[in-house]
């Protein structure tokens, strides 16, 4: 349903079991009554919500009032509803109650109606109801009574509270009261901050005989500021789209800094009337008054409307729960409140657990152990827990809820704690393992706890055992800690025992581990293999139709002197492979790819750029850095990587490397005058530019260092470092360390980015030894940040394949390289010269008419007739091959 049309949106109906056709009913609908469909449809599905509204729309056409008042009661027992429907219901029922006597009935359905939502239309509509009965005895004191509750709750409604306030000015004017009291409801409104309320304040002032006096107008002034502050939020409440959740959050924001309560309540309640089926904000409101206010009456009513609205949100029900109990109600009603809580229909397995753990800490809590009844019934409902989450949770959801067996847990601990029972506390822990938690080593060392803690050596050695023989996660940690307690506790025996079990088992583990290597290992050779087969094919395939397409009929082309003068020369080509190392003291010589010129040489200037070639600048590797990811659109990058790098020290050269087109290619170099201005500009590496992290790294000749890596993370398992996935990517290092500082002392945390430095929402996190690792891992695997379930395990990257070393042959390296023309690799492969005009590859150089055929290359055409003789041509022949020769020219052209 829309809320525009009044409608609240409530669980829709399954009618699997009640299929009608609509067009088939029509015929019949003379005799069945649409009432009839509807009541028929509420039998399957009572919290159908549109249908309850489209039953009580159809009786009222129908007039059949009776149906429809119990239609109306039927419906408000299940939902709250919404201010059209109750004005419509009060209306109808004032009509059909006229005698005195049915008033009392009246009175009780409007004291429902303004429990529902704090609507001000309402409350008017009650107060004037009650002006009517002021005739009976005490009339007018109830009149009065209803009044004051309608500004109390309605009164400081900005917009709609003044039209309350009037009414009640105008009862007391009708009944001739006293001017005191009518005063009293001028000062009492001018006081308050609503909108027009200059209009009032001169309708005082005409009012009153003896003026207004200063105490009025002092908070009258401050009254209007406080209105005028509030004018901005009220005026884009009524330009806004219903439901206006955005402007009333910032309204609430704007009213929660200025802290007056009664202000703050009706905010909440002005924006739950248009946003009752937000839970959040429900939450919101409830906390305040569960922290603030703390009024029993008002709180637990809250509570339970906020439940009402949203039944599917386990949160609400929770902190029902303990508002209830903070407030001393009785246990029956608690447990009512929970027992609700269970029919409501949460949407996930893990909110029935979480109810269910609320409502055992408050049985908990009621205990004290020294009588057997309220013990007795905390054990029946662990008791029925546990079948209700087997029984009901795990039929619907398919899950349990509960992987980790949380309930069963605290109800050990209590055995062992409270009760001295360490043998119930066994039997459940017997329970949990079997239910999949044996292989988690966090697991038997909770186990382990508990037995330190109440139980004796015999067992602890015991579950210690077991751990190291079933542990299949941290294998190596539940190993140590048995022999650590041996250390302690075990004589020699003991001690042999312990050294024999934990060796057993890690061989075995680490021959497992092994296995599973080598198998992956082998996966990704082959896969490499394949990779490199089918780059090796496309290469060929390239390399040959690109020489097919490059080659000219009948002669070779020979190499001219400029061929060579354009190379590069070795220090150039090479210059993108000097990078992230320690150089040698050797002093080499290099030159940027556009020599002089820089960024925009002109082809005009070539020969210029050639001549200085041979006088390249001198370079000292020692003195220089790399520098690399740079964006390729950052202007002037010279003048850019000199503002940044001045403050390390004098600059003697900046050497930005573009392409031949002019383009920057995103790296250089930078030079300086003395060794002692390196380190200082290393410490830059990462530092963003214009949205990148711009990487710094000494120059070193990869030619002669070519197994040099700056990068030397350790491939094997590190276990004073976690690795951490899953993280959020808002996730930043400080909060990182914040988080992981209680499990020990950081010695370094380190996200892991894209080059572009957008996080991969991985982390390694160091610590100080391996036991505060350990720890971090048991305590924050699975943890939950951001709504990210995250993953935290021991360092122990893969191993490096063979093929990924410096220096590993590869396919590759023997490919020749292709050579595109100055347009580029066109877009189709096939040769656009005449059939005629091909030659085939033969044993001789020569043909006749004088046409040299020095190693013409193989065409398609020819290496399908490579096994014909070459055949002599003929005049014509020749002209035929003249005329297709000059086709294809003039087809190029």
């Amino acid at each position: 349903g829309s809320q525009d049309s009044g409608v609240h949106p409530g669980q829709v109906a399954n009618l699997s079991k009640a299929k009608m056709n609509w067009d088939e009913f029509h015929c019949i609908n003379c005799i069945i009554p649409l009432s009839s469909l509807c009541d028929f449809q509420l039998s399957i599905n009572a919290f159908d919500y549109n249908c309850h509204v489209d039953l009580i729309k159809l009786l009222k056409q129908e007039g059949e009032l009776i149906r429809l008042r119990k239609a109306r009661q039927k419906m408000s027992e299940l939902f709250p509803l919404t201010e059209e429907i109750w004005l419509d219901w009060l209306k109808d029922e004032i009509r059909l109650t006229e005698d005195e006597r049915n008033r009392e009935k009246v009175y009780e359905l409007f004291e429902k109606a303004v429990k529902d939502y704090i609507c001000p239309d309402i409350w008017l509509e009650y107060a004037q109801y009650s002006i009517g009965g002021m005739g009976s005895p005490g009339g007018i004191d109830k009149v009065r009574s209803i009044f004051e509750r309608a500004v109390t709750a309605v009164g400081l409604h900005m917009t709609k509270g003044q039209t309350v306030w009037e009414a009640y000015r105008e009862f007391e004017n009708a009944i001739l009261s006293t001017l005191e009291r009518i005063h009293t409801l001028f000062r009492r409104q001018l006081a308050i901050p609503l909108m027009d309320m200059e209009t009032t304040y001169a309708e005082y002032e005409e009012w009153s005989e003896h003026g207004v006096s200063e105490m009025v107008i002092h908070q009258y002034k401050k009254a209007l500021q406080q209105m005028e502050k509030c004018r901005p939020f009220e005026e884009s409440l009524l330009v806004a789209e219903p439901p206006k959740l955005a402007e009333y959050q910032t309204y609430l924001e704007f009213e929660l800094k200025e802290g007056d309560p009664a202000r703050i309540q009706i905010t909440f309640e002005r924006t739950l009337a248009e946003n009752c089926l937000v839970p959040d904000m429900w939450a919101k409101y409830t906390a305040y008054l569960d922290r603030q206010l703390k009024i029993k009456d008002l709180v637990l009513s809250t509570h339970e409307r906020a439940v009402r609205n949203c039944p599917w949100t386990m949160g609400l029900w929770k902190s029902y729960l303990l508002a209830t109990e903070r407030h001393g109600a009785d246990h029956q009603i608690i447990s009512d409140i929970f027992e609700k809580a269970l029919n409501a229909g949460f949407i996930q397995a893990t909110d029935y657990v979480e109810i269910w753990q609320a409502y055992l800490d408050y049985l908990r809590r009621r205990v004290d152990f020294k009588s057997s009844k309220e013990l007795e019934e905390l054990r029946g409902a662990f008791s029925r827990s546990l079948d209700y989450m087997k029984q009901d949770v795990e039929e619907r959801f398919g899950e349990s809820g509960d992987p980790s067996c949380i309930i069963m847990q605290i109800w050990a601990r209590i055995e062992a704690l409270h009760c001295k029972n360490m043998q119930k506390a066994r039997e459940l822990w017997d329970n949990i393992m079997t239910k999949g938690n044996a292989k988690y080593a966090n697991m038997w060392l909770e186990y382990y706890n508990l037995e330190r803690s109440y139980g004796d050596s015999a067992h602890c050695r015991k579950a210690l055992h077991r751990a190291v023989q079933c542990t299949s996660d941290y294998p190596e940690h539940v190993c140590e800690v048995l022999l650590t307690f041996e250390r302690v506790e075990g004589s020699l025996e003991d001690w042999d025992v312990a050294v024999q079990k934990t060796e057993t088992r890690l061989n075995r583990i680490n021959e497992q581990r092994a296995k599973v290597a080598e198998k992956e290992a082998n996966l990704a050779r082959q896969e490499e293999e394949r990779a490199e087969q089918r780059r090796k094919t496309k290469s060929d395939k390239k390399a040959q139709k690109k020489i097919q397409k490059g080659s000219q009929f009948g002669e070779k082309r020979k190499a001219e002197p400029e061929d060579h003068q354009d190379e590069w020369n070795e220090d150039s080509e090479q210059a993108p492979k000097r990078h992230r190392g320690n150089g040698d003291q050797t002093t080499e010589y290099m030159e940027t790819e556009t020599g002089l010129f820089g960024k925009s040489a002109p082809p005009v200037a070539a020969a210029v750029q050639r001549q200085n070639d041979d006088k390249p600048e001198l370079r000292n590797d020692n003195c220089s850095v790399f520098i690399s990811n740079l964006a390729y659109t950052l202007e002037e990058p010279e003048a850019k990587l000199r503002t940044l790098f001045e403050p390390c020290g004098p600059i003697t050269q900046i050497r930005p490397i573009f392409s031949n087109k002019g383009n920057f290619k995103g790296y250089g170099y930078v030079q300086f005058e003395s060794q002692v201005s390196v380190p200082e500009a290393l410490k830059l590496d990462r530092l963003e530019v214009e949205g990148r992290p711009m990487f710094v790294s000494p120059c070193v000749d990869k030619n002669k260092n070519p197994d040099f890596k700056v990068f030397k993370y350790n491939t094997s398992m590190e276990k004073h470092k976690i690795f951490i996935s899953g993280l959020p990517f808002s996730c930043t290092k400080e909060q990182l360390e914040e988080m992981c500082k209680s499990h020990g002392t950081i010695k370094e945390v380190r996200l892991v980015t894209y080059r572009s430095g957008k996080p991969k929402g991985l982390a390694y996190v160091e610590f100080a030894n391996e036991t505060q690792a350990s720890q971090a891992v048991l305590k924050m695997d699975g943890m939950e940040i951001e709504g990210n379930k995250i993953s935290v395990a021991i360092s122990n990257p893969p191993r490096r394949s063979v093929m990924d070393k410096p220096g590993a042959s590869r396919l590759t390296t023997d490919m020749p390289r292709q050579v595109y023309g100055s347009r580029g690799r066109g877009r189709t492969q096939l040769s656009l010269l005449p059939r005629s005009l091909h030659r085939q590859s033969g044993p001789t150089n020569k043909v006749e008419n004088g046409t040299t055929a020095d190693q013409v290359p193989t065409t398609a055409s020819s290496t399908v007739n490579t096994a014909a003789e070459t055949k002599a041509l003929s005049n014509s022949d020749f002209g035929t091959e003249r005329k297709h020769m000059w086709q294809y020219f003039f087809k190029l052209a």
